[in-house]
């Protein structure tokens, strides 16, 4: 049977017909569509969103103890919160076998670095596939099991954001059966006291140098021949892009990344005139290459920001002199699409906040979620962005070293918040910070798509389970000072703000609205502008909802006067709070005037 799927929803297949027991993730893109097709399309599989990254990774090494295939899955930054667990994971191995998904974003389509998770490979010396299409990213998986169960060791799995979101038919396979281990204490294997991990580090050793072999081995690498002196390693979406360019040269495809088959590919470059290395990101396998006294180039023609195209790959071949510009011509050249800058969406219950803080003055640290907009123009009301949770400890320091003179406040979304937030409220407290924190809670892990978090009442699979109070929490945390506020109601937020920062201990403002979006859209009576009361003086424009736009209608100063989409407005009545001449008025209003 065959199927057309993307590459998230290829390795959920593939974890499927693994048999894996247990799936554990924090959402975050280009992977979160892993877990949520786990959780729509194969409920015996069990799978959880975590609050984080770490404890998602926690979680998955405690299902392999105890016998279980488990998957854990992650956007590229994420594993850097998981890192700890990681590298001495390493140490210990497997019982059940183990994969750790890392969806790298290059081009950055929606994170705060580039970073090439290549390296966590042999930073932690552990094997790492890397699928090139969706029937791969299926197919990887269940040899990633086996690979783990062989070499008793973590698998990485690196995917990027086109693999993960490109889609392709792939031809489905039976679930296998009857993979689960015995659980068996051993703790010289998985209590890593220094003397244990001591052993343990000389396993890791030997074991790379079995996987080394492997690596010469395996089909996951292999050549193709077309009879070209022209040669080409890739892997991933670079081997699509190259291929697409020029079909007919000799391509060593690498699926089997780390360690890398240096005697297949000395034996490649041997046989060919010219061998290029193309390859996303950082020269990571080019590096190697060379430092294993191969002759190899490619970054010098390929560059390493952004994500390739064929059309940069063809530019990188035109520059090495083995294609003409013919050739770059026949793939077109690439056009910026009409820009289109992120914004939060009409009604989001961040944009009184975000309309308050900057109205105030005060220094604001920021978080990563839908909020993070709130830095864009016209709201410009965020001073940093850093990673998950890091707006409370950013924002102590600033108030420590008195960066603002009005005041600090960090920003954090409900998700974020539990996250990575928590320890950060400790810290203000303990360090009797004079910091005030606004936990912009709208009940949904919604940047990444309207995923359950540990307040939401639901769990990934659909249970009912505790809805944890923010408000009882922070409290418990040491805060005296919470206080609900109604996002909507801009003056009642602003005056909070005000008295808070101007209070001398921590304290903590919680929003009380829900995301307009998810689960369901909220969509009140939408407001409407009454063009002869409008004066054109701008108020409405800078609350940048796209609901509002420029009129065909002027003042006599040949300003614009606004008017309302109604059929996006969500009826939030921001815009009518901050309207002087109150030409803001709900649609069945005007039309009855």
């Amino acid at each position: 049977m065959k199927e057309l799927l993307s590459g998230n929803e290829a390795v959920a297949r593939g974890a499927f017909e693994a048999d894996v027991k247990l799936a554990s993730a924090y959402p975050g893109t280009p992977s979160t569509e892993i877990m949520e097709t786990i959780g729509d399309k194969f409920p015996s599989l069990y799978a959880q969103w975590s609050p984080n990254e770490k404890v998602a990774y926690e979680v998955g090494v405690g299902a392999s103890v105890g016998g279980g295939r488990a998957l854990v899955t992650m956007k590229h930054v994420g594993l850097n919160v998981a890192a700890d667990p990681y590298m001495t994971h390493a140490y210990t191995g497997v019982n059940g076998g183990f994969l750790i998904v890392s969806a790298d974003d290059p081009e950055m389509h929606s994170s705060q670095n580039e970073q090439d998770n290549r390296f966590f490979a042999k930073f932690a010396n552990i094997p790492m596939l890397e699928p090139a299409d969706s029937q791969e990213s299926k197919d990887m998986v269940v040899m990633g099991y086996e690979i783990s169960e062989i070499f008793d060791t973590p698998v990485l799995f690196r995917m990027t954001t086109r693999i993960s979101h490109s889609k392709g038919i792939v031809e489905l396979q039976e679930p296998t059966e009857g993979t689960n281990k015995k659980y068996v204490k051993d703790s010289s294997k998985y209590v890593m006291i220094p003397s244990h991990a001591r052993a343990r580090h000389i396993v890791v050793e030997e074991r790379i140098q079995k996987l080394q072999n492997f690596s010469e081995e395996t089909l996951l690498n292999f050549v193709e021949d077309n009879g070209s002196k022209i040669g080409i390693i890739t892997s991933g979406v670079s081997y699509q892009y190259a291929k697409e360019v020029e079909p007919n040269f000799d391509y060593m495809k690498l699926g089997f990344t780390f360690p890398l088959p240096i005697k297949k590919i000395e034996e490649f470059v041997k046989n060919h005139d010219v061998v290029l290395v193309v390859e996303e990101l950082e020269p990571f396998i080019e590096d190697q290459i060379k430092v294993a006294g191969i002759k190899v180039e490619g970054k010098k023609y390929f560059g390493k920001q952004g994500e390739l195209s064929p059309y940069r790959v063809a530019e990188g071949f035109h520059k090495a002199g083995i294609i003409d510009a013919v050739k770059i011509a026949e793939i077109g050249v690439e056009k910026d699409m009409f820009p289109r800058p992120p914004v939060l969406c009409p009604g989001c219950p961040h944009r009184g906040a975000f309309m308050a803080l900057k109205k105030a003055g005060i220094a604001v640290a920021g978080d990563i979620g839908c909020y993070t907009l709130g830095v864009m123009e016209p709201l410009n009301a965020m001073d940093t962005c850093v990673c998950m949770g890091a707006s409370i400890g950013n924002a102590i320091g600033m108030e420590k070293v008195q960066a603002s003179d009005k005041g600090t406040v960090a920003v954090i979304g409900d998700s974020t918040f539990f996250h990575s937030g928590i320890t950060g409220i400790l810290d203000a407290v303990y360090n009797n910070s004079n910091v005030t924190v606004m936990i912009l809670d709208n009940s949904i892990t919604a940047m990444t798509g309207g995923q359950q978090h540990p307040s939401t009442g639901k769990t990934l699979m659909g249970k009912d389970t505790v809805k944890v109070d923010i408000a009882n929490l922070v409290r418990a945390l040491g805060v005296k000072r919470v206080i609900n506020v109604d996002a909507y109601d801009y003056d009642q937020v602003l005056s909070v703000i005000k008295e808070e920062v101007a209070t001398k201990e921590p304290s903590v403002i919680l929003t009380t609205r829900p995301c307009v979006l998810m689960p369901a859209r909220i969509m009140d009576e939408p407001f409407t502008v009454d063009l002869e009361l409008c004066t054109a003086c701008s108020a409405c424009f800078k609350i940048s909802c796209p609901a509002i736009s420029a009129s065909d209608e002027t003042n006599k100063h040949d300003r614009p006067k606004a008017i309302i989409d109604a059929t996006i407005c969500t009826g939030c009545t921001l815009c009518a709070q901050v309207c002087p001449p109150e030409a803001i008025m709900l649609k069945s209003q005007f039309v009855e005037a």
